[in-house]
């Protein structure tokens, strides 16, 4: 039965949380190229990464099953907050005068405020059953770390984070959460490793890289004789396998609501969430079924679709990492400071990449100024404060509705809210101080 015009939230019951992630490598037309061992320049091998993550990580980040089990210990925690709610945003919609239905699914109502959990519970329990001790992770606004934090306490594991440093001070209270679950949290670059010492003695003063993080834990994990290993919050393909929960709850989502996106909308930093979102879709286009136009929404500032090149690049800022083809600014490039931490990487996913190579995505870069103005209006009217990296999903979104306003056009669209900003209000602040600068 079709709803009424009145319908704000479309529900699932606990019994519909997705029991597999849909795994893409299944339906691309040709495979992502295999990422390359930082020495030898060859393919890389499951035994290459065995230094670094648990066997069952390794073998789903190769996988190309379309479906791969999720663990019942993860379902289990996953009740915890999923089926996140889709909301049709009604008083937006109607603030911005515009045709479009506008939706958006809603990933703040986890523990830990955001979309990254949905990894983060997985990862931790595989290294359990492998019999890890300590995670070693980065994390920039802090998102991710609190979500590893909070998936480490669950399982019984110690947890190391690298936060850069610039969001390290932005951002004293996503650090307090962490520690709240039990996390050790070090500012990158640190004088704890010799790729934080390297980068302290070029620039005293440097503000730290996602890419110089990822260097910093890498090489704590590598050189702990093996009690530790490393976690990753997006790029990788079984990152973003695990976040395919959010898209395949949204189709069943909209079937409730009688409808079906013309426009899929999400932020991209390393690429996670807005893999998440649309890949379960893409996969129905794949198939021959409908097609649905996908938008990838990048800062200005960090914009590796939009203006980096497609190559072959590390993931860290000191070349631990496999090379893997992906749109870079170079592993060296280190950003402005946005208040967007989770979108400073200069990187973007093999499988993000692949998409808009392939012309399934088309990459946006908008300025932080008015991802603001976005993120106040739709506060203002829905009442959730967005992330900063949602802020980039919603100001699209507008922009998008409105020129459905322009045209007469009645399209669906659905985007990703990625994270509530409650942690991150000075960045407002600032906002409306008119410190910030694009």
């Amino acid at each position: 039965m079709s709803p009424d015009n009145t319908t704000t939230r479309f529900l699932l019951p606990e019994s519909r949380i997705p029991t597999t992630w849909y795994n893409i490598a299944a339906d691309l037309p040709k495979p992502v190229p295999p990422m390359l061992h930082p020495v030898t320049r060859e393919p890389v091998t499951p035994g290459d990464l065995e230094p670094l993550f648990a066997p069952q990580v390794i073998e789903q980040e190769f996988s190309t099953d379309a479906e791969i089990d999720i663990p019942g210990a993860v379902i289990d925690v996953y009740r915890q907050w999923r089926p996140s709610p889709l909301v049709r945003a009604r008083r937006l919609e109607r603030a911005l005068d515009t045709p479009a239905r506008v939706y958006f699914k809603y990933e703040g109502v986890s523990a830990a405020g955001s979309h990254k959990p949905n990894t983060a519970i997985p990862q931790a329990y595989y290294n359990k059953v492998a019999g890890t001790k300590t995670l070693m992770t980065e994390t920039g606004a802090g998102q991710w770390g609190s979500s590893l934090a909070m998936a480490c306490a669950y399982f019984d594991l110690a947890c190391e984070i690298y936060m850069v440093k610039v969001s390290y001070d932005q951002k004293p209270y996503r650090r307090g959460l962490m520690e709240t679950f039990g996390a050790k949290v070090t500012a990158s670059p640190s004088g704890s490793t010799e790729a934080g010492r390297a980068a302290l003695a070029a620039d005293p003063d440097a503000t730290g890289s996602l890419g110089l993080a990822i260097s910093e834990a890498v090489e704590a994990a590598v050189g702990s004789g093996g009690s530790a290993k490393y976690a990753l919050g997006s790029v990788l393909n079984h990152v973003l396998l695990h976040q395919t929960v959010v898209g395949q709850e949204a189709i069943a989502q909209l079937e409730l609501a009688d409808d079906y996106p013309d426009i899929l909308i999400g932020a991209a930093g390393g690429g996670s969430n807005f893999a998440g979102l649309v890949l379960p879709f893409l996969r129905d286009r794949l198939r021959g079924g409908r097609a649905v136009r996908t938008i990838a929404v990048e800062p200005s500032s960090c914009p590796s679709l939009t203006r980096g090149t497609y190559e072959y690049d590390f993931g860290d800022t000191a070349g631990l990492t496999p090379l893997a083809k992906m749109h870079t600014l170079g592993h060296d490039f280190v950003p402005p400071s946005i208040h967007a931490g989770g979108l400073r990487y200069h990187g973007m996913a093999p499988i993000v990449s692949a998409l808009v190579d392939l012309e399934y995505t088309e990459p946006r870069a908008v300025p932080q100024t008015a991802c603001f103005e976005a993120g106040v209006t739709f506060a203002r009217n829905e009442g959730i404060v967005p992330a900063p990296e949602s802020t980039h999903a919603v100001r699209v979104a507008i922009d998008e509705a409105l020129h459905c306003k322009e045209t007469g056009e009645e399209k669906t669209i659905l985007f990703s809210l990625s994270g509530h900003g409650n942690f991150d209000m000075q960045a407002y602040l600032d906002y409306f101080a008119g410190v910030l600068r694009d």
